[in-house]
């Protein structure tokens, strides 16, 4: 979640190259995302229906998906882009990226520590980035396989497990209570390492495909127009098999919609509370029910937009000057994101106010300061921060991300 390199000036005019083109398009895509998440948190709820709420429920889930997925691309960019790093690159590489996964899981622990009524996903961010380092010299292919592999594992692992860790009363099975005892982080976070593996809102075993997806991607040549346009019909695929297959399992097996309660469970969440313990719930695709239909389909919106953004700052340069306001967002997202929980925290005492003007004022005030702080630095303050905290094990010439 870092800004983009600075363009070259010749002959008074802009000159960029192809890798400075393309973090431009990942900025934008962040700066998508980081709207994402303010419209799901502060948008109308989608249970009460209307025009704000079903842009609030296309945002929900997959904007946080879209985050995951850059956070993947950004981790293959700073250990070697199409090229993983070896020998003593490769080690400071591995350690910039163990700085950079400490500071969001500390950042997160203490914004957690707030009590926000947003749930954090820095820290569960921070320990997938951790989790796919041993993976990071993998090529594209090999990446895209294993991501594959753990959308379709790892949701159902995860229900498995969730089984496990409660027992028949909703408290914590004895195993599971043992390792929270013995936790460090479930003292200092309330919730510890069950949290972010298992009982969490963003668990690792549903989440860690998304981050290894993006790898993938990081790892191809996203200067290649052919790769881009690649990725958009490959995105479009995903998020048709994941919404696509969850809707059609629905209507052949109605029992699904009995149980969930929910027919439009196949894409929104806004007909439950949260999923039940009965193996139906996997065949559904709402956000945040981490499923393998719902993990195939947020990486598919993730890819796409990726693939989008890319193309359209390719094919349309102009784009650049409307789009800024997102750039810049896009490009201090983690600082954007910290800054509208703490906005929300302190201005509305910890409680949402879901509502059209206040969401308005949300984006009209981040993307403001983001196009202010620009001239200043291309990086947003707590980027800047973890610019510092990574200069040590970083190598003198600059590396993207």
């Amino acid at each position: 979640m870092s800004g983009n390199p600075g363009t070259a000036r010749i002959r008074g005019r802009s000159a960029e190259s192809p890798s400075t083109a393309r973090l431009v398009g990942l900025d934008l895509a962040r700066g998508l995302a980081v709207i994402g998440m303010f419209t799901a948190h502060l948008a109308p709820d989608p249970a009460y229906g209307g025009g704000a709420a079903f842009f609030a429920e296309l945002s929900r889930g997959r904007s946080s998906a879209l985050f995951a997925v850059l956070a993947g691309v950004t981790l293959a960019f700073l250990t070697g882009r199409t090229t993983p790093r070896t020998g003593t690159a490769g080690a400071r590489a591995a350690a910039g990226v163990v700085i950079r996964a400490a500071v969001l899981i500390a950042l997160g622990t203490l914004l957690t520590r707030m009590d926000t009524p947003i749930a954090v996903i820095l820290p569960y961010y921070g320990l997938c980035l951790l989790l796919a380092l041993p993976l990071a010299r993998l090529s594209a292919r090999a990446l895209a396989v294993t991501a594959a592999v753990a959308a379709l594992a790892g949701p159902q692992l995860l229900f498995v497990l969730r089984d496990l860790t409660y027992t028949e009363t909703g408290g914590l099975a004895d195993w599971a209570g043992a390792v929270d005892e013995l936790d460090p982080l479930s003292g200092v976070e309330g919730d510890g390492l069950i949290d972010l593996l298992i009982t969490g809102n963003y668990p690792i075993p549903a989440w860690l495909p998304l981050v290894l997806a993006g790898m993938a991607l990081g790892r191809l040549d996203l200067a290649s127009a052919a790769v881009r346009a690649r990725l958009l019909r490959v995105g479009a695929a995903l998020a048709v098999l994941g919404y696509g297959g969850s809707w059609l399992a629905m209507q052949l097996f109605p029992v699904i919609v009995r149980t969930t309660g929910a027919p439009s469970a196949w894409w929104s969440e806004a007909g439950f509370t949260q999923p039940g313990d009965d193996p139906a719930w996997l065949l559904v695709a709402a956000p945040h029910t981490e499923t393998t239909p719902a993990t195939i389909g947020n990486a598919g919106v993730a890819i796409c937009v990726i693939a989008a953004a890319l193309l359209l700052l390719a094919r349309r340069p102009d784009a650049r000057r409307p789009a800024a306001p997102l750039i810049a967002i896009g490009s201090m997202s983690l600082s954007a994101y910290t800054g509208h929980l703490l906005a929300i925290e302190f201005f509305m005492a910890g409680e949402l106010d879901r509502r059209l003007p206040v969401l308005a004022v949300f984006v009209a005030v981040t993307a403001v300061c983001a196009l202010l702080w620009r001239p200043w630095s291309r990086r947003g303050p707590l980027e800047y921060l973890m610019h510092i905290l990574t200069g040590p094990v970083r190598e003198r010439r600059s590396v993207p991300g």
